[in-house]
């Protein structure tokens, strides 16, 4: 008789020292970022239901509370800690709208751009588009806010209004002075109108952090007090961000429509265009969403010396080991 050799598995207790307060992977270089921001803008965490989400929050805040459930692995703490982290506010802690998660930016994205990209010649559909794109920009940039405090109504209702105001005329300006110039040029108007209109919608919607700051820790989390300092150095990287992540999506589509719209295919099947530059502009999403929130780290730090003079005093005086502080810089 023949005898199989069955390998024996030996189950080891997951650790309870594993920092899951911090990414899996090093986020002081860009590929540990990278790996990192693929993992939270996995399109596919946006179909996760609530009873999935709520299950990740009770592993996450039982193994933060020493108590782990039975047969759990390390594979599927750090995968509950990602799910945790795609849907619920790393500040407050509350459960983010659903189109305003990061995991939402390339199917949300691919659709409006795609769609900006292919309704731009008339006045009433850029309009339309920009409009629609400010609307689920100033949802994104609410709910990947830094910091736990509420905006108004007030201060929401200004910043919607002036960013949509601003992109929409950047669009309708832009497009009035390319009329005469070539087509491919007219093509490249909604990102001119998208950059523009970041620069505007993201500081306004995080306008209470400009005025009031953003908490700063020390390494530990210990919380020394609100920046503002913090908060623009903050604010800028997102614009800078945003601004890259938008640019192959609406940079590189219209050389390759402009080519394909001279083909037999769109000339017979012109309905076609939309749903061809959708996928472009969502297969270069795909990798320009993670890879552009990997250029700067999620927990951005300064040094104490480059904070207001009266941070920097109350920080020597409370805490004057303290070198470098730390803040969410939000996405």
């Amino acid at each position: 008789m023949l005898f199989r050799t069955v390998p024996i598995t030996m189950t080891t207790e997951i650790s309870t020292s594993i920092n899951i307060k911090e990414p899996r992977w090093d986020q002081g270089t860009f590929m540990g970022r990278a790996k990192h921001f693929f993992t939270v803008t996995d399109p596919r965490n946006v179909l996760l239901t609530n009873e999935q989400l709520e299950n990740a929050h009770k592993v996450i805040s039982d193994y933060r509370q020493g108590v782990m459930s039975p047969g759990l692995t390390e594979d599927e703490l750090w995968r509950a800690k990602y799910i945790f982290d795609s849907a619920f506010h790393p500040d407050t802690g509350e459960k983010m709208i659903l189109i305003g998660r990061m995991s939402a930016q390339v199917p949300m994205n691919m659709t409006i751009t795609g769609c900006m990209m292919t309704f731009y010649k008339t006045t009433p559909a850029v309009v339309l588009w920009q409009w629609i794109n400010q609307s689920f920009n100033a949802i994104v940039n609410y709910t990947n806010r830094s910091g736990d405090a509420p905006l108004s109504v007030n201060q929401l209702g200004t910043a919607y209004v002036s960013a949509t105001t601003g992109a929409v005329a950047t669009a309708l300006g832009l497009n009035a002075l390319t009329k005469h110039i070539s087509p491919l040029v007219g093509r490249l108007v909604p990102f001119a109108a998208v950059a523009a209109a970041n620069c505007i919608n993201i500081p306004l919607m995080r306008q209470r952090e400009l005025k009031h700051g953003i908490p700063i820790t020390d390494e530990n989390d210990n919380r020394l007090g609100e920046s503002t300092t913090a908060a623009k150095q903050a604010i800028s990287q997102v614009v800078v961000s945003r601004i890259l992540m938008a640019s192959p999506g609406m940079a590189i589509p219209p050389f390759l429509m402009n080519t394909l719209e001279k083909k037999a295919f769109l000339k017979k099947f012109p309905w076609m265009s939309a749903p061809i530059q959708v996928v472009l502009v969502g297969f270069c999403l795909v990798f320009a969403t993670p890879l552009c929130c990997a250029l700067f780290p999620q927990k951005s730090s300064m040094s104490v010396s480059r904070l207001e003079p009266e941070l920097q005093e109350k920080i020597r005086v409370s805490h004057p080991g303290v070198e470098r502080v730390y803040f969410n810089k939000g996405l």
